[in-house]
């Protein structure tokens, strides 16, 4: 059966893309999927930022492709809420270079399916806020960061960021589309789901409880209303270790995370066809 692989938040760890490389050469993967928080942190050194992806990432990729040829795995990228918007003209030269699709905002198509990319996520307490959007409206959790503030790596219109909202982003993406034929990479995980639990119990704002479950409404709202094959996840590293599960369901559509707060990689494997049969393991 074609196998595609998952894998997020990574976060520029060398060890674990090394991994996620040995896994492509041994088992010939049909799909690699990223879901976001490729590159070190926005706060380490830009020069390290940028060693990573010119020195190493894309450098791995091209030598993936000589060795496989062929059996070079289709690579579906989106970016992730700590990854600087400045990289993507890098990521769209590597799509040049047939490298990979960075699909955010986008579709590609394999094998009879349609894959979209969506790397926003709801407002979060940390300071870059380029992949950051208001959620269904300019309500914004205790102890977040409002998308007015903080720091960008390019420039938007305050227009721009008052008035969109990840709601009104996600109708875009329908567009006449059979969505049982659909996947959905998505870097924010579904509001109230076993992917989005945080590490915040018992916290509080100003007296005001912080709520534990922090993804999307409206992406949870998408997934209610449409109902695709699959969608995939990350962000939320302590997720499965807090609720005990990388999975879980809304309505007839399975969700997956692979986002992970241990050393190790987390892979996700699965047939779009049969996605119930999905498995996660943690590898070193």
């Amino acid at each position: 059966m074609p196998q595609w692989i998952f894998a997020s938040d990574l976060h520029g760890k060398r060890s674990r893309f090394q991994t996620l490389f040995d896994v492509v050469l041994r088992d010939f993967p049909r799909v690699v999927l990223i879901g976001g928080d490729i590159l070190p942190s926005f706060f380490h050194a830009s020069h390290y930022r940028d060693d990573f992806l010119g020195g190493y990432f894309f450098q791995e990729l091209e030598r993936l492709k000589m060795l496989l040829g062929e059996k070079y795995p289709e690579w579906l990228v989106i970016l992730g809420n700590d990854d600087g918007r400045t990289v993507e003209e890098e990521f769209r030269q590597a799509e040049r270079r047939g490298l990979l699709h960075y699909i955010h905002g986008a579709s590609t198509h394999v094998d009879g399916w349609t894959v979209f990319g969506y790397s926003y996520v709801p407002p979060t307490p940390f300071l870059l806020k380029d992949w950051e959007k208001y959620d269904v409206s300019r309500y914004i959790d205790p102890g977040c960061i409002d998308p007015m503030e903080g720091k960008r790596t390019i420039t938007v219109s305050d227009s721009d960021v008052l008035y969109g909202t990840i709601q009104t982003d996600l109708q875009k993406f329908l567009t006449g589309q059979t969505m049982s034929e659909c996947i959905f990479l998505f870097h924010s995980p579904p509001y109230g789901s076993n992917l989005d639990r945080a590490a915040l119990d018992g916290k509080m704002i100003d007296h005001v409880p912080m709520d534990v479950h922090v993804g999307s409404v409206a992406i949870r709202t998408f997934i209610e209303q449409n109902q695709p094959a699959v969608t995939l996840h990350g962000h939320i590293h302590e997720s499965a270790r807090l609720t005990g599960s990388w999975k879980d369901s809304i309505g007839a559509t399975p969700i997956f995370s692979a986002a992970h707060d241990g050393p190790e990689l987390a892979l996700v494997r699965f047939d779009p066809s049969q996605p119930l049969l999905a498995t996660r393991t943690l590898l070193v």
